[in-house]
C-alpha cells in the first residue's frame, strides 16, 4: 500500500574496489543511461539517473573487496533483444556468466557479474 508516510527507493548503491567511474561506465552502456556530466575517472563515487525518475545508480569506492554472493541484485529484461543477445551485449561491454538457467520453455534467467562482481540477472525479453 503506497502512501505519502511510505518510503521510496531513491538509490541503489554499488560498492567497488576499483574506478567507481569505470564501473559506472559499465552500468551507463548496459542501461543506456548517462553518467552525472561532473562524473570524471578517479572521482570516489559516480552516479546514473534514471531520467523518468526511477532510482539513481551510485557508484562507491571503498577498500574491502566483495566477500561472498550479493543478497540483493538486479533483475533486466531486455526491451528490442532476446535474452540471448542481451546477454552476448553484457558480455562484450565487460561482463563474465555465472549461471545459465534458462529453461526449454524459454523461462529462467542467465546470471551474470559486472566488472567488480556484482551479479545480475538477465530475464526473457520481449522478444524471447
Amino acid at each position: 500500500m503506497t502512501n505519502a508516510l511510505n518510503p521510496s527507493i531513491r538509490t541503489l548503491t554499488f560498492d567497488c574496489t576499483g574506478d567507481p567511474y569505470e564501473l559506472g561506465l559499465f552500468w551507463s552502456e548496459l542501461l543506456g543511461r548517462p553518467l552525472a556530466d561532473d562524473d570524471k575517472p578517479g572521482d570516489p563515487e559516480a552516479v546514473i539517473v534514471d531520467p523518468d525518475g526511477g532510482p539513481t545508480l551510485l557508484f562507491v569506492r571503498v577498500p574491502e573487496a566483495k566477500a561472498a554472493k550479493n543478497r540483493v541484485h538486479l533483475d533486466l529484461q531486455p526491451h528490442g533483444r532476446t535474452r540471448a543477445q542481451e546477454v552476448e551485449r553484457a558480455l562484450e561491454l565487460g561482463a563474465t556468466k555465472v549461471a545459465d538457467h534458462t529453461r526449454p520453455d524459454g523461462g529462467g534467467w542467465v546470471v551474470l557479474e559486472d566488472p567488480e562482481g556484482n551479479e545480475f540477472c538477465v530475464e526473457r525479453g520481449e522478444l524471447g
